[in-house]
């Protein structure tokens, strides 16, 4: 899930990174945008075993997440050269576009998935996220009134066979997940297309920071008196309290800075291209850790659903109007 899952641009790089040979920095860049997707990956397995093991409640743990990383993100905001965090709340349109993105987008985008984790596991629902990009770049068809190119009609084919795989194992008469499991899995796909539709407009005018974390913040707050964060949920011990602090630090704040620093180094394409990691970090992580069975066939549909990635990424080419064709966990902050 991901903070997604089309690359924001950020607005500043780090002096080090300034006096690093062009190979090194390059090398420094995909490294952090495969580290970004490993810790989306793992957040989602953090989340899972919150569910199953310590018996959190996903709307309860959306709504913290929303809001701390919210906080975070505002308060870096403020340290960014140029920063723009209050700048956004100047303009009544931008600030009406900023609470839509906020409470239909983040919310959304979140809760669909996190609740598709505790209805299947942390994989499934990942790789079914991942259907996304294929409803932007379907929009952004629609909308410009062209037809797709072959790529895109190849992506479309791969993702339905990678997502009967995934959810049939090959077979015609039956799920081997629910059915709830596979609407809020595609719920959340469609969520994440929304999420990188809607706030283009926002991130062409103020910086990544300060568009998401005031939506993160925003989504929390709206979303608080449905999931009431103030009554303590859960088993809270060591375990508890570790995988938490994962999904708020390293789930949300650290992989969404990380990887826009990896978009300024190597370009949102490539580090797009290289957050495909992310499911299979999820499924990687699932299986070892919790123990959730991934057999030959899920394997084979996780395999067709990413080349759908590897050809949206290398096959479209975005005009300047439209995101990048892939999304990832970057836009969840997700």
């Amino acid at each position: 899930m991901l903070f997604g899952k089309s690359a924001f641009l950020c607005k500043s790089i780090s002096s080090s990174m300034l006096t690093l040979a062009p190979v090194q920095k390059k090398l420094t860049g995909i490294i952090m945008a495969i580290a970004a997707a490993i810790f989306w990956g793992i957040s989602g397995t953090c989340a899972q075993f919150l569910f199953e093991h310590k018996q959190f409640d996903p709307a309860w743990l959306v709504c913290w997440r929303l809001i701390l990383g919210g906080l975070i993100l505002v308060t870096f905001s403020l340290t960014l050269p140029n920063q723009d965090t209050f700048k956004i709340w100047g303009n009544r349109l931008d600030a009406l576009k900023l609470f839509l993105f906020g409470i239909l987008g983040m919310v959304s985008v979140q809760f669909t998935y996190f609740y598709s984790i505790s209805l299947s596991n942390a994989a499934t629902a990942t790789i079914l996220q991942y259907t996304g990009p294929l409803l932007v770049v379907a929009f952004y068809a629609i909308k410009h009134r062209r037809w797709p190119i072959m790529a895109e009609y190849a992506s479309l084919i791969l993702a339905l066979v990678g997502t009967f795989l995934l959810v049939t194992h090959g077979s015609f008469d039956q799920l081997v997940i629910s059915e709830g499991a596979l609407i809020w899995g595609l719920l959340s796909a469609l969520a994440l297309a929304f999420y990188t539709i809607q706030p283009i407009g926002l991130l062409r005018k103020y910086s990544a920071a300060t568009v998401t974390g005031w939506g993160m913040l925003l989504g929390g707050l709206a979303f608080a008196p449905f999931t009431k964060p103030w009554e303590v949920q859960g088993i809270w011990d060591i375990e508890a309290i570790a995988a938490f602090s994962y999904i708020i630090l390293f789930g949300s704040v650290l992989a969404f800075y990380i990887f826009l620093t990896s978009v300024t180094i190597i370009g949102a394409t490539t580090a797009s291209l290289l957050c495909s990691v992310e499911p299979l970090a999820a499924a990687g992580v699932a299986v070892v850790w919790l123990g959730v069975y991934f057999g030959p066939m899920d394997w084979l549909g996780t395999a067709f659903i990413l080349v759908t990635i590897v050809l949206l990424t290398l096959g479209t080419k975005p005009k300047s109007q439209e995101p990048p064709a892939t999304t990832t966990e970057s836009e969840k902050i997700n």
